[in-house]
């Protein structure tokens, strides 16, 4: 864990406190991580999501989507096109996508303040694309390809409650690797990222 490091962020110096990297060796796994830092949510996070297409953001979403206990029936897609989908499990879910917003003007046709100051979880992709200032506190996760099928996820926490989000994610997936190295883990049979 790095401590108190100072970043560059779009245009401003944030300071962060946690940081930790896991290397997902396939999109299940990529998705279960997901859905443990669902389950760990309370209403009201921001989760900026970075990487290349096709780094698995998407995927990711699914699994925290799940990990908030929205309905199997619904079609988690990337809103690329429809920049923002709703999704209704024990917290609202806002998947926002900032990959096509091209101008200062179209963001603020979006009215973002409405989906990132409520009491939901907003998950934006290509949050790097999010106007420097618009949110002060949040996790952000960096997807990197790693090679065909590994993505290495590196959660980085700006603000104290996404500091014990990351710790809380962290032993979450440490007790898993214990148990699945001592004999109890076996296979996650969840579905795959489609």
């Amino acid at each position: 864990m790095e401590t108190n490091q100072t970043i560059q962020n779009s245009k401003l110096k944030i300071k962060h406190s946690s940081v930790f990297s896991v290397v997902s060796r396939s999109s299940l796994q990529t998705r279960n991580l997901g859905k443990r830092l669902g389950k760990l949510l309370k209403g009201g996070e921001i989760i900026g999501l970075t990487g290349e297409l096709g780094s698995g953001k998407s995927c990711f979403v699914r699994g925290v989507a799940e990990g908030l206990a929205v309905g199997e029936k619904a079609w988690i897609r990337s809103p690329t096109f429809t920049l923002i989908n709703e999704y209704h499990g024990r917290l609202p879910v806002y998947h926002i996508d900032l990959y096509r917003v091209g101008s200062p003007r179209d963001m603020q046709e979006l009215d973002l303040v409405e989906y990132l100051f409520s009491d939901g979880v907003s998950l934006i992709e290509w949050f790097d694309h999010l106007p420097a200032g618009e949110a002060e506190e949040y996790l952000n996760i960096k997807f990197e390809h790693v090679n065909r099928n590994q993505r290495k996820l590196t959660f980085v926490a700006y603000g104290s409650r996404y500091d014990q989000i990351i710790e809380d994610l962290r032993d979450r997936v440490q007790k898993r690797k214990s148990k699945i190295q001592n004999g109890g883990g076996g296979l996650d049979r969840e579905k795959r990222c489609l």
